[in-house]
Protein backbone atom coordinates (compact mmCIF):
# COMPACT_ATOMS: atom_id res chain seq x y z
CA UNK A 1 0.00 0.00 0.00
CA UNK A 2 1.72 3.16 -1.13
CA UNK A 3 0.76 6.53 1.01
CA UNK A 4 0.68 9.63 -1.20
CA UNK A 5 1.33 13.00 0.65
CA UNK A 6 3.47 12.04 3.37
CA UNK A 7 5.94 14.53 3.97
CA UNK A 8 9.18 13.35 5.66
CA UNK A 9 9.88 16.91 6.55
CA UNK A 10 6.42 17.89 7.57
CA UNK A 11 5.68 21.44 7.81
CA UNK A 12 2.19 21.53 9.68
CA UNK A 13 0.28 19.88 12.37
CA UNK A 14 -1.63 17.77 9.57
CA UNK A 15 2.07 16.67 7.80
CA UNK A 16 3.01 15.46 11.38
CA UNK A 17 0.12 13.59 11.96
CA UNK A 18 0.29 11.99 8.53
CA UNK A 19 4.20 11.20 9.25
CA UNK A 20 3.52 9.78 12.76
CA UNK A 21 0.86 7.71 11.57
CA UNK A 22 2.65 6.32 8.80
CA UNK A 23 5.63 5.57 10.80
CA UNK A 24 3.47 3.69 13.42
CA UNK A 25 2.03 1.64 11.28
CA UNK A 26 4.51 0.87 9.14
CA UNK A 27 6.82 -0.09 12.33
CA UNK A 28 4.03 -1.87 13.52
CA UNK A 29 3.42 -4.10 10.74
CA UNK A 30 6.89 -5.09 10.34
CA UNK A 31 7.02 -8.78 10.96
CA UNK A 32 10.15 -8.44 13.11
CA UNK A 33 8.26 -6.04 15.56
CA UNK A 34 4.73 -7.87 15.08
CA UNK A 35 7.01 -11.14 16.30
CA UNK A 36 8.05 -9.03 19.32
CA UNK A 37 4.77 -8.00 20.07
CA UNK A 38 3.67 -11.68 20.05
CA UNK A 39 5.98 -12.51 22.20
CA UNK A 40 6.02 -9.74 24.91
CA UNK A 41 4.58 -9.67 28.14
CA UNK A 42 3.93 -6.45 27.94
CA UNK A 43 2.01 -5.82 24.69
CA UNK A 44 0.64 -2.40 25.36
CA UNK A 45 3.79 -0.80 27.11
CA UNK A 46 5.78 -1.72 24.08
CA UNK A 47 3.14 -0.47 21.19
CA UNK A 48 2.75 2.73 23.47
CA UNK A 49 6.74 3.19 23.21
CA UNK A 50 6.51 3.03 19.69
CA UNK A 51 3.58 5.74 19.42
CA UNK A 52 5.81 7.65 21.41
CA UNK A 53 8.52 7.09 19.36
CA UNK A 54 7.08 7.83 16.41
CA UNK A 55 5.18 11.15 17.71
CA UNK A 56 8.93 12.44 18.95
CA UNK A 57 10.13 11.63 15.48
CA UNK A 58 7.45 13.21 12.90
CA UNK A 59 7.93 16.20 15.35
CA UNK A 60 11.42 16.75 15.81
CA UNK A 61 11.61 16.29 11.98
CA UNK A 62 9.03 19.62 12.36
CA UNK A 63 11.88 21.30 13.75
CA UNK A 64 9.96 20.97 17.25
CA UNK A 65 12.35 20.85 20.18
CA UNK A 66 12.26 18.17 22.87
CA UNK A 67 10.58 20.28 25.40
CA UNK A 68 7.77 21.09 22.67
CA UNK A 69 7.83 17.70 21.90
CA UNK A 70 7.38 16.27 25.69
CA UNK A 71 4.48 19.07 26.26
CA UNK A 72 2.65 18.09 22.88
CA UNK A 73 2.65 14.14 23.82
CA UNK A 74 1.90 14.87 27.64
CA UNK A 75 5.55 13.12 28.24
CA UNK A 76 8.50 13.43 30.05
CA UNK A 77 11.49 15.32 28.32
CA UNK A 78 13.93 12.67 29.30
CA UNK A 79 11.35 9.94 27.84
CA UNK A 80 11.55 12.30 24.53
CA UNK A 81 14.98 12.89 24.72
CA UNK A 82 15.65 9.04 24.36
CA UNK A 83 13.38 8.66 21.55
CA UNK A 84 15.14 11.32 19.82
CA UNK A 85 18.63 10.40 20.57
CA UNK A 86 17.96 6.13 19.60
CA UNK A 87 18.00 5.16 23.00
CA UNK A 88 15.05 2.63 22.47
CA UNK A 89 14.43 0.13 20.99
CA UNK A 90 11.26 1.14 19.91
CA UNK A 91 13.04 4.80 18.51
CA UNK A 92 15.64 2.07 16.64
CA UNK A 93 12.92 0.61 14.63
CA UNK A 94 11.04 3.89 14.16
CA UNK A 95 14.09 5.00 12.59
CA UNK A 96 14.60 1.84 10.47
CA UNK A 97 11.05 2.68 9.24
CA UNK A 98 11.85 6.52 8.44
CA UNK A 99 15.30 5.72 6.52
CA UNK A 100 13.39 3.08 4.59
CA UNK A 101 10.87 5.75 2.95
CA UNK A 102 13.20 8.15 2.71
CA UNK A 103 15.20 5.81 0.10
CA UNK A 104 11.96 3.66 -1.06
CA UNK A 105 8.80 6.07 -0.80
CA UNK A 106 6.42 6.19 1.87
CA UNK A 107 4.62 2.47 1.44
CA UNK A 108 3.33 0.45 3.99
CA UNK A 109 3.23 -3.13 3.50
CA UNK A 110 0.82 -5.11 4.85
CA UNK A 111 2.55 -8.75 6.03
CA UNK A 112 2.25 -12.32 4.54
CA UNK A 113 -0.74 -13.91 6.20
CA UNK A 114 1.10 -17.76 4.65
CA UNK A 115 4.75 -18.25 4.32
CA UNK A 116 3.76 -19.85 0.93
CA UNK A 117 1.51 -21.37 -1.26
CA UNK A 118 1.43 -24.50 0.51
CA UNK A 119 0.85 -23.07 3.85
CA UNK A 120 -2.04 -21.37 1.95
CA UNK A 121 -3.10 -24.61 0.61
CA UNK A 122 -2.88 -26.14 3.71
CA UNK A 123 -4.96 -23.29 5.66
CA UNK A 124 -7.57 -23.88 3.20
CA UNK A 125 -7.95 -27.40 3.65
CA UNK A 126 -8.18 -26.50 7.26
CA UNK A 127 -10.93 -24.08 7.08
CA UNK A 128 -13.09 -26.71 4.72
CA UNK A 129 -12.56 -29.34 7.66
CA UNK A 130 -14.05 -26.89 9.56
CA UNK A 131 -16.59 -25.73 8.17
CA UNK A 132 -17.98 -29.40 7.45
CA UNK A 133 -17.18 -30.33 11.16
CA UNK A 134 -19.38 -27.03 11.92
CA UNK A 135 -21.86 -27.99 9.72
CA UNK A 136 -22.43 -31.35 11.50
CA UNK A 137 -22.51 -30.41 14.74
CA UNK A 138 -25.35 -28.21 13.69
CA UNK A 139 -27.00 -30.71 12.29
CA UNK A 140 -26.48 -32.88 15.83
CA UNK A 141 -27.36 -29.48 17.43
CA UNK A 142 -30.52 -29.71 16.09
CA UNK A 143 -31.40 -33.30 16.75
CA UNK A 144 -31.06 -32.55 19.97
CA UNK A 145 -32.85 -29.87 20.53
CA UNK A 146 -35.59 -31.59 19.03
CA UNK A 147 -35.26 -34.57 21.70
CA UNK A 148 -35.03 -31.59 24.26
CA UNK A 149 -38.48 -30.39 22.90
CA UNK A 150 -40.03 -33.79 22.61
CA UNK A 151 -39.03 -34.93 26.17
CA UNK A 152 -40.01 -31.47 27.70
CA UNK A 153 -43.54 -31.91 26.09
CA UNK A 154 -43.56 -35.33 27.94
CA UNK A 155 -42.31 -34.35 31.12
CA UNK A 156 -44.79 -31.64 31.47
CA UNK A 157 -47.92 -34.25 30.14
CA UNK A 158 -46.76 -36.57 33.07
CA UNK A 159 -46.56 -33.83 35.60
CA UNK A 160 -50.38 -32.90 34.69
CA UNK A 161 -51.31 -36.48 34.74
CA UNK A 162 -50.10 -36.47 38.52
CA UNK A 163 -51.30 -33.45 39.50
Amino acid sequence: MSEEGVPLKPLSRADIHKLETALIIATLLREDVLQKIRESTERLTWIDSLAVAAGAFARARAGMTAEQIAEDLGRSEATIRRHLTGKTEAAKLVEETYRRFASEGVKIELPALFKGPEEAESALKRISELESKLKDSEERLKVLEEKLSRARRLAEELVKELS
